[in-house]
């Protein structure tokens, strides 16, 4: 009946659970603290439920599964909400030669021309149904509707496996760097990853936003539940949509704008505009500090 099908869609939405801790949370085999941990799942990050125990959650977030402790989760309403706050959605051209314009519509001009498999975190305030606002170089662009897959996003945790297979990897681009540049030029080279992951997230924000997001970068790199390095914390999955599509690392190659350079420099050298804060995302209902 139309009452079943509605309370069925209502299930399946608040069938979600989001962290509610400041760092992370330990995700284990068993619904006991004593039990193997399989994982973690970090501050912001969500899943959805598996199962239901007495005082413990079974979820899937990513590839990994395994018990939670519910007095360290949200649920419901109140997980759904949170969810949509720190949430984003992702555009996936599926076409190539797409026009990216600078106003919704088609008379206007051109930012550039995007393909296929590329992919753009949107601007849901400039967003309609025709269409998709994403931002470009400091201003909006808009592709159409038509012609890209959306998707909403939320961050996900990470097995041990997933932790120790990423830790090699770095291991392995440092020791070829390291080869390839000499190990002169490693800082320089975290220094303009940083500046590109800045200019992608926060390139037309004054300099003090910039610093920001370098200072939640490195504010990472402290945390022992993040990894260790700038290019694990930038690269670490569901982290940073520049990272995934390959943006920072372009920006890297190409060069980057003198200030975020500067921001880069600093939050490295421990400056921060926002504490030991370890997210940002545009103002919303969330509490914090407002750049």
């Amino acid at each position: 009946t139309l009452d079943d099908e509605e309370e069925a869609k209502e299930k399946e939405k608040y069938n979600i659970v989001m962290t509610n801790v400041g760092e992370y949370i330990n995700v284990r085999s068993l619904p006991d603290v004593n039990s193997a941990k399989v994982g973690y799942l970090y501050a912001d990050c969500g899943g959805t439920i598996l199962e239901e125990g007495d005082g413990w959650t079974k979820i899937r977030s990513g590839n990994l599964i395994g018990w939670a402790r519910n007095d360290l989760l949200m649920f419901g309403e109140e997980a759904y909400n949170y969810a949509q706050e720190v949430g984003v959605y992702q555009a996936t051209v599926n076409t190539n030669g797409l026009r990216m314009r600078k106003e919704p519509n088609t008379e206007s001009g051109i930012w550039k021309i995007v393909g296929e498999g590329d992919v753009f975190q949107t601007i849901s305030e400039y967003t309609t149904d025709e269409w998709i606002a994403i931002e470009y170089g400091g201003a909006l662009g808009y592709i159409s509707a038509d012609y890209v897959t959306m998707e909403f996003v939320i961050d996900h945790g990470e097995t041990l496996e997933e932790i120790k297979e990423r830790e090699i990897r770095e291991r392995k681009e440092l020791q070829q760097r390291i080869v390839s540049e000499g190990s002169s030029v490693i800082g320089t080279t975290d220094e303009m990853l940083l500046a590109a992951l800045i200019q992608c997230e926060g390139g037309n924000q004054p300099y003090e936003g910039q610093v920001a997001v370098g200072a939640v970068v490195m504010n990472r790199v402290k945390c022992p539940a993040y990894p260790n390095t700038i290019a694990g914390v930038i690269y670490a999955s569901g982290q940073f949509t520049p990272a995934k599509t390959g943006k920072v690392e372009k920006l890297a190659q190409n060069g980057v704008k003198e200030s975020c350079l500067q921001a880069a420099r600093a939050a490295i050298a421990g400056e921060t505009t926002v504490g030991g804060a370890m997210h940002f995302r545009r103002v919303g209902m969330h509490e914090g500090i407002v750049i």
